[in-house]
């Protein structure tokens, strides 16, 4: 986020925040890499029941690759104290590819949620009803969107010289705020807010439907939880960024002399955007949580793995017993 007007000061990120978003960063990829790595086998290799929930888990499995790709070079940066070693070329793709993570988690986290709550409470609707080839070009329809949406990042020059360094950022404080970067702006609030309000309606429908049903309680039960789930990471992951973004761009927009002010939610900015990148380690968490089905693939590909096991040392324990 940045203001619009005329810009008084340059924000410093502090020591303090570059330490924090390394180690964020760091843990995020460490933890999130392995999950998404391992939700990307189960969907492949033993998934045999694709129903359109499990498809929109498994687009936001894809989506996360797309951050892991990105991540590497914003530690090198908040490393190097913020200053962009690799060109204006692959800073705009590394920005692009980070929004889009962002804009493709929160659309299919959202689809996700959507068809929990027509399931539940429409069941007869005719999306309700969605086929797996159905929800694949539904999948294909909002990557096409949210590529298409985010391309007015491309076109402009979003690597920065401030003093020595070279600032690669979209929410650089510019004197006249691009076109492409108000577009930016609006998408990363409306993105967030509209998809809110969405989850909070199916939170509180599905809830409402407990009451109703009798003969399918865990079902519904099962989609509250899933619903649940994904607001709550929904809520920790992308609401630090849009609150912090806004009170900065209130600060500089009212109020451009409190310079000092400024700064300071600039680097919660900053460092909230830690809490952004954490949702593609938590994603695995959705995905066992939002689907019955991932849920049961997941626990006998392990018993699965261990009756193997199992087997192999019965056979050796019996040729070693055979043979003495």
């Amino acid at each position: 986020m940045s203001p619009g007007g005329n810009v008084t000061c340059h924000p410093e990120i502090s020591e303090v925040a570059n330490a924090f978003v390394i180690i964020f960063l760091t843990i995020e990829t460490l933890v999130g890499l392995p999950g998404s790595i391992l939700a990307l086998w189960i969907f492949c290799r033993r998934m045999k029941l694709w129903k359109s929930h499990v498809t929109f888990l498994f687009n936001i499995c894809l989506a996360d690759f797309l951050l892991f790709l990105s991540v590497p070079f914003r530690i090198d940066t908040h490393l190097r104290k913020d200053d962009w070693q690799f060109g204006s070329i692959w800073c705009r793709l590394n920005l692009y590819m980070l929004s889009i993570n962002r804009s493709a988690s929160i659309s299919f986290m959202t689809a996700v949620a959507i068809d929990r709550y027509l399931k539940v409470v429409h069941p007869h609707h005719p999306i309700s009803r969605m086929t797996s080839t159905q929800a694949h070009k539904l999948s294909a329809l909002i990557w096409l969107i949210v590529i298409l949406y985010r391309i007015p990042l491309l076109t402009i020059d979003l690597l920065h010289q401030v003093g020595e360094k070279k600032i690669c950022r979209s929410f650089h404080s510019y004197k006249v705020v691009p076109k492409a970067i108000k577009i930016h702006y609006v998408a990363y609030v409306l993105e967030f807010v509209l998809p809110l309000f969405l989850l909070i309606f199916c939170s509180v429908k599905i809830a409402c439907q407990i009451r109703r049903v009798q003969m399918e309680k865990k079902k519904v039960e099962r989609a509250i939880r899933a619903v649940m789930t994904i607001s709550l990471v929904f809520i920790l992951c992308f609401m630090p960024g849009v609150f912090t973004g806004l009170v900065g761009h209130y600060i500089k927009t009212f109020h451009p002399e409190a310079c000092e002010s400024y700064t300071l939610w600039i680097n919660l900015f900053v460092v909230s955007l830690g809490f952004t990148y954490l949702n593609s380690a938590l994603d695995p968490v959705i995905y066992f949580f939002s689907s019955s089905v991932f849920h049961d693939t997941l626990t006998n590909s392990f018993r699965s793995d261990d009756l193997v096991r199992v087997q192999c040392i019965k056979s050796a324990f019996t040729l070693v017993i055979a043979d003495y």
